[in-house]
């Protein structure tokens, strides 16, 4: 959320085969401004421990909130999961 880029994320568990969950990250970036997958990867390596950055980010126009502006968060755990 902190890079200039980003203008919301939500971040969830994914089911994994090897790992049993990796984190996934449904980011929306702000207009008119491009960011890569691996720049969004190393800015949040460079915050959090390293085992905690997203090993998925899917780039989205919009994430499912509610009425009070917070993402809803089941709904993303729901289509990671469908993604196989």
């Amino acid at each position: 959320m902190t890079h200039p880029a980003v203008a919301t994320v939500g971040v969830v568990g994914k089911p994994d085969p090897l790992r049993t969950e990796i984190v996934k990250a449904y980011v929306v970036v702000k207009p008119e401004v491009s960011v890569t997958e691996q720049e969004l990867q190393s800015h949040v390596k460079d915050r959090l421990a390293q085992y905690s950055y997203p090993r998925e980010i899917t780039f989205v126009e919009a994430l499912p909130m509610t009425v009070t502006g917070k993402v809803i968060r089941k709904e993303l755990k729901a289509r990671a999961a469908g993604e196989g």
